[in-house]
């Protein structure tokens, strides 16, 4: 789950629920004046709950120990998000709830202004400071995928982009974004347009109806929205967990919750406050066993949310009566107050600061990490009293609606302008791409002192194609067409190329490592007459096997097998091209430490012999070397002494899916392989370039580039292969 939680807007800065206080609904101790409300939101005094400053204080101190890696204490951190949803629907339901029944109508202008001063010229800051750090600490390669993280971050959509990137593959190694936090500040922005927008709708339903009142009309309103998000939370979260930590519809049933608190303040004042201190201890206990006692092994956010989500609203409607017979006892201390307070300051920095810490010095140990959070109360603190304070309670912000909007926009524009400047930092294509060799330059008379592909040729390197950054864009078309599918359905799909009505008919099927081959498989079908049709799954070798993906059995993988066994079958094609990447199977389908190479081996075999057994010829392409680490990430960052990027190939080969398909194949009469390794690997020292073009992109996959340059030493291998398999 990772870095995925931060406290946000109302669920940092303030526990006040008054709509009349200055600086929007955030007074109390968050004017910075201690846990006392200031003069000029006294208005807001009555309404101040320090209580739910020590709720939101024990949310900041889990996501603080989660993050800095301190497990043994916080496995199940990542809650803190949950609680502070929860808290935010509460104290804006109840801010508008008291507005529009107070005046009988909702300021939107006004709504949106206190949100804009209380959360942007903080978060503007800190996107600025983060893509500084960025620049400074973060290999070139990532920059324009930060960059545009910065800028989904600076607009709140930048959950949406953390959710697609969890289900692409080409984006598996990207690290960790610097402003992967500001997910769920992009939730509750996002919350905040429809929300106010709801209640602005059951205001005029209540105005039409003179009998109708606002809290049991607002009440249906809001079970209108928490119901079908508790629905999607659990199907979305049991079909792709990755995904739906990060997108709104999973998560506005934590905020709905909240608000459905509000609504029925009136009840929970009525408590006995016996009741109330109960309800109020056994909600803290619920908070605090889930912090301890989850872990990231559990799918979030399905129906496990529900352990801190109700403990966080029993501590709330505990709040209203218990007094200090409840957990108030604890949570409304000053210390607690003090840090509930400082919460959204400290969450916008600490995550940069550890992204940072961890790009310098590597993987930081639980003491690093803690550290490093621990010192992002200096930012925090500095940012709070010298950036959002006087911003938020400056006197003319605060008559005019209009410049408290034009000043978060303006800080939300420089956060997007910085993100851009980051995006532009990385270099492009280069203009001498058109004349690189590629493997062409292996078959020219040698007229250096090197040999082409040696380590010895780097020397004589000046540049390559693609840059470095640009090396992941360097895929085949397949990818953009939609040809691949991905890890978390089984349908089969696939992609024609070549000759429709050709005599030669064939399959590729694989997973990523036999589409890698597509430019160059596609060109050589055009050339030879042939019809291709192409079906390629992600992480998915073709094998009767079961894989394991992510720590888990790959079921979608195993389905889409059987899927495709079949279709091959039915459709007969003179020759089935196989490539993949899996060097493991499991031994028992239900035991993900069960994994061996061995088991690869028999999966591979009995799959394979489902088509032989058919007098449909299997055709291997060899896996490529394997590298230990990103080649292309190397190289960007040794870019005048590309000899730091080398492998031994022999142990890259043994690293890669090779041995089991040749030991497979060789127990198989009608498969036959192609080893294109020689031309990757002519020597025994991997180099990444070879005639002015970089080899590798993501992972261990070949650059598109590269592979364009095989298309003839290609074509010499597999035509006369394909040629003798189909006859």
């Amino acid at each position: 789950m990772g870095a995925a939680h931060v406290p946000t807007d109302s669920s940092t800065g303030s526990s006040t629920q008054s709509a009349g206080a200055p600086g929007g609904g955030a007074g109390g101790s968050g004017s910075g004046r201690g846990p006392h409300p200031g003069v000029a939101e006294r208005r807001a005094a009555t309404w101040f709950r320090p209580d739910i400053e020590g709720l939101r204080a024990i949310a900041v101190i889990f996501v603080l120990l989660y993050h800095g890696g301190v497990l043994t204490i916080a496995s199940g951190g990542f809650i803190g998000v949950d609680v502070f949803f929860v808290i935010s629907g509460f104290l804006i339901t109840g801010l508008l709830i008291r507005e529009l029944s107070t005046h009988g109508r909702i300021s939107l202008p006004r709504f949106y202004a206190r949100r804009a001063k209380r959360l942007l010229p903080a978060a503007g800051l800190v996107l600025v400071v983060t893509t500084v750090l960025t620049w400074a600490t973060v290999s070139q390669v990532q920059w324009r995928t930060f960059g545009g993280d910065i800028v989904g971050a600076a607009l709140y959509v930048v959950n949406w982009v953390l959710a697609g990137r969890s289900v692409d593959y080409l984006a598996e190694d990207v690290g960790v974004s610097p402003v992967q936090h500001f997910w769920s500040l992009a939730v509750e922005e996002q919350f905040y347009i429809v929300w106010p927008l709801l209640l602005v709708l059951v205001g005029w339903w209540v105005r039409r109806r003179a009998s109708e009142r606002v809290r049991p009309a607002m009440a249906v309103g809001i079970a209108v929205v928490v119901v079908p998000s508790f629905i999607v939370s659990l199907l979305w979260t049991n079909s792709n967990a990755a995904a739906a930590f990060f997108v709104t519809p999973t998560r506005l049933w934590e905020l709905g919750l909240g608000a459905m608190v509000a609504i029925g303040a009136g009840l929970w004042q009525r408590l006995p406050r016996p009741v109330s201190a109960v309800l109020g201890w056994v909600g803290l206990a619920a908070v605090l066993t889930s912090g301890v006692f989850l872990s990231t092994g559990v799918a979030w956010p399905g129906y496990a949310a529900l352990w801190p989500v109700l403990g966080s609203a029993l501590v709330i409607v505990g709040g209203f009566t218990s007094g200090n017979a409840g957990p108030a006892v604890v949570l409304a201390r000053r210390p607690a107050v003090w840090v509930g307070g400082l919460s959204y300051s400290l969450y916008l920095w600490h995550w940069p600061l550890i992204v940072a810490a961890t790009s310098l010095w590597g993987e930081l140990s639980a003491g690093q990490g803690a550290l490093v959070a621990l010192l992002s109360l200096l930012p925090a603190w500095l940012s709070y009293r010298f950036v959002e304070n006087p911003f938020r309670f400056a006197a003319p912000v605060a008559r005019s609606n209009r410049l408290a909007l034009s000043l978060g926009g303006n800080f939300s524009l420089t956060g997007v302008a910085a993100g851009l400047v980051l995006m532009l930092l990385v270099p492009g294509a280069n203009p001498q791409a058109g004349q690189a060799a590629g493997a062409a330059v292996l078959h020219r008379t040698n007229t250096q002192s090197a040999q082409p592909g040696s380590v010895e040729s780097l020397a004589d390197v000046e540049w390559f194609t693609p840059e470095a950054a640009l090396a992941p864009d360097s895929v085949p078309a397949a990818y953009p067409q939609g040809c691949q599918q991905d890890q978390t359905d089984a349908e089969v799909i696939k992609c024609e190329y070549g000759k429709q009505d050709a005599d030669t008919q064939i399959a590729v099927v694989g997973d990523s490592k036999a589409l890698q081959w597509q430019s160059a498989i596609e060109q050589i079908a055009i050339e030879q007459s042939w019809h291709v049709r192409s079906y390629t799954k992600s992480s998915c070798a073709f094998n009767a096997g079961m894989l394991v993906n992510d720590g888990e059995p790959y079921t979608t993988c195993a389905t889409w097998n059987k899927r495709m066994l079949k279709k091959l079958q039915e459709n007969k094609p003179d020759v089935v091209i196989v490539s993949s990447g899996a060097t493991e199977a499991l031994t028992d389908p239900d035991d993900p430490g069960s994994a061996s190479t061995e088991a690869m081996t028999k999966a591979l075999v009995k799959q394979w012999s489902a088509l032989t057994e058919e007098d449909i010829p299997v055709v291997v392409l060899l896996d490529n070397p394997s590298p230990e680490q990103s080649i292309y990430e190397c190289v960007a960052d040794h870019p005048d002494d590309l000899a730091a990027c080398t492998f031994n190939r022999d142990d890259g080969i043994a690293r890669s899916a090779a041995p089991e398909q040749q030991a497979a194949a060789d127990e198989l009469k009608q498969v036959h392989t192609v080893d294109m390794n020689e031309f990757i690997c002519p020597t025994d020292t991997y180099v990444p370039v070879i005639g002015n073009v970089l080899i590798y992109r993501q992972t261990t996959h070949l650059t598109d580039a590269y592979v364009r340059s095989l298309t003839p030493d290609l074509a010499r291998r597999l035509v006369p292969v394909v040629n003798q398999a189909s006859q």
